[in-house]
């Protein structure tokens, strides 16, 4: 029988254990704004985002305290060289055993060779979800997302979130 995780109970909980303050959920002034895809999915670039914490094998883990930095993780790496580290650990069980649950490079690739997507990015891009700094969120880590993905000249960005 699986258990339900209290996520927001959870964070409060790791954070007070670590020594910070309570966790501050954000909480957004205006609707993000989105715009509708100019092409269609199949001729589409793709972006890939994963707030997993998921590394390449030979590229530094990421540490837990407000770690804003990316991993460029090339769309040709096989997941047995997927590493993950984040501040939730309790999370990541499945995705060691299958890194393909959090950062799905195979069934993406199988979209791309099927015609589904245009392409997939060379690279997914890999951060920390878990990043007690709302303001270096972002000053610093959605400005080089962004950069990036602009970079890969992608049509659109897929966000697997943990």
């Amino acid at each position: 029988m699986t258990v339900p995780v209290h996520y927001i109970d959870a964070i409060r909980a790791r954070y007070e254990k670590l020594g910070y303050l309570p966790y501050r959920w954000t909480h957004a002034e205006e609707a993000p704004a989105f715009a509708r895809m100019t092409k269609p999915l199949s001729q589409a670039r793709i972006g890939v985002l994963t707030t997993s914490g998921a590394y390449a094998l030979g590229q530094t883990a990421f540490h837990y305290k407000d770690d804003t930095s990316v991993r460029a993780i090339p769309k040709t790496t096989p997941k047995e060289a997927i590493r993950f580290s984040h501040i939730t650990e309790n999370y990541l069980k499945d995705p060691r055993r299958d890194p393909d649950c959090i950062l799905p490079l195979t069934a993406l690739k199988r979209l791309e060779n099927e015609g589904f997507i245009g392409e997939m990015a060379c690279e997914a891009l890999s951060c920390m979800g878990g990043i007690y700094s709302q303001r270096r969120v972002r000053e610093e880590l959605i400005p080089d997302l962004a950069e990036r993905f602009e970079a890969q000249s992608v049509d659109a960005v897929l966000l697997i979130p943990m």
